[in-house]
């Protein structure tokens, strides 16, 4: 089932041009339906094995950080294995090794001047080769890189984002690990810093508006389209049911009702909404959709979406949004995290919308694949070995045999 605006019924209700007496019954109808219809929730395997998909190279990519943290970028193997809950990583840091070779080399040193050598690990010549591809490639989408940090303060009360909070969330939007220490003083114009990263009291503000970042995807997306059919196109969202999901009629009714309402912009000042408005839920489900547009993978964590409540003026109760618009978020439980995903972004469980610093995760993952083919031919060689010497032993024990039945005759 997909609704848009060219997709609801002609005799369905538009606001802009209806009377004000009908307009008021729909707003009304609306109100009183937020709060009241619910959708079942319903698992969909194939944005579930999208999440999947990445869980092998995130595991690899935490520890990896943990030792690149490290002062000269060098730690004890036996410290690393300490860490490992912490690092939710299931198996043993020497096993991960054997499993993932070119992350990093093996060498022995001391902890203490008289203390006996002992393990340590280090970035290994390709994991180094990776870092510097990574910093080329931050280089050159550093204008895309400070158009979404723009546009995340943009669509904040007030133009202004905690800095502790980006920090949390650098890895969903592609922000380089030195983001507000190293780039943000290079634009000025845009950013100012007020006060320390770390210390929880530190934000980062807007300086200037730039008009050029105040248009969401949806609006892009719009005159895309207008410039395509010449004809006029009102943004809307795209909506489009999984197979098999059906809604019931009063659920079909309120969403037909809900998408006549007039698109609001993430970028447009909500002061004076009434957060329980209609209005004000076409508002936050703008938000939502661009937020989860601007991340890497189209998706967030609902917990981490949770963290800027206050920012974006989300309800207590905002995740509701991501079951009540099952056409347009998918709300996935994979790993017993909540994780908001947007539908459009994805093709079955392959990611179509991508973002230009996923490079960097091609990279990584590039690299991880040569270590897993690197291993592959290793167990292969040993396997060849322990054939050989099984032949050889074989050949020995019927030789001995041989003999043994020729000094008996």
């Amino acid at each position: 089932m997909l609704f848009n605006a060219r997709s609801i019924s002609s005799h369905s209700l538009t606001l802009e041009h209806s009377t004000p007496s009908s307009r008021a019954r729909v707003l009304l109808q609306l109100t009183a339906s937020i709060s009241s219809l619910k959708v079942v929730w319903r698992k969909d395997h194939k944005l579930d094995q999208a999440i999947d998909n990445d869980k092998q190279w995130r595991l690899c990519a935490r520890v990896v950080k943990e030792v690149l943290n490290e002062p000269g970028q060098v730690i004890p193997l036996r410290y690393l294995e300490k860490r490992r809950e912490r690092m939710r990583l299931p198996i043993r840091i020497t096993t991960f090794l054997a499993r993932n070779p070119g992350l990093f080399d093996t060498y022995r040193d001391r902890i203490k001047p008289k203390t006996e050598p002992v393990p340590f690990i280090r970035p290994s010549s390709r994991l180094q080769q990776f870092l510097d591809d990574e910093k080329r490639i931050n280089l050159e989408n550093e204008p895309l890189i400070i158009a979404k940090a723009c546009k995340l303060l943009m669509m904040s009360k007030d133009n202004v984002v905690s800095a502790d909070k980006l920090v949390h969330v650098k890895r969903e939007f592609g922000f380089p690990n030195d983001f507000l220490v190293n780039l943000v003083p290079k634009y000025p114009e845009y950013f100012r810093l007020v006060g320390c990263p770390g210390d929880g009291k530190s934000f980062l503000e807007l300086v200037s508006w730039n008009p050029e970042f105040e248009k969401s995807v949806i609006q892009n997306r719009a005159e895309e389209e207008e410039k395509i059919t010449g004809i006029m196109v009102r943004p809307s969202f795209n909506v489009k049911l999984p197979a098999g999901f059906v809604l019931r009629k009063e659920m079909r009714e309120w969403v037909r009702d809900w998408m006549e309402l007039p698109y609001i912009s993430p970028y447009k000042d909500a002061s004076q909404l009434d957060q329980a408005s209609p209005e004000m839920e076409k508002r936050t489900v703008g938000v939502l959709h661009e937020l989860l547009s601007l991340s890497l993978h189209k998706r967030i964590p609902v917990p981490i979406l949770g963290k800027f409540c206050e920012e974006y003026r989300f309800s207590n109760a905002f995740s509701s949004a991501f079951t009540r618009h099952s056409g347009i978020f998918y709300m996935s439980l994979k790993g017993g995290i909540k994780t908001a995903m947007l539908r459009e972004a994805y093709r079955n469980d392959e990611l179509i919308d991508r973002d230009s610093l996923l490079e960097i995760k091609d990279k990584f993952v590039a690299l991880l694949a040569e270590g897993h083919q690197q291993r592959a031919e290793q167990l292969r060689l040993q396997k060849q070995v322990i054939e050989k010497d099984m032949e050889r032993m074989a050949k020995r024990d019927h030789e001995l045999n041989n003999q043994e039945y020729d000094e008996e005759l």
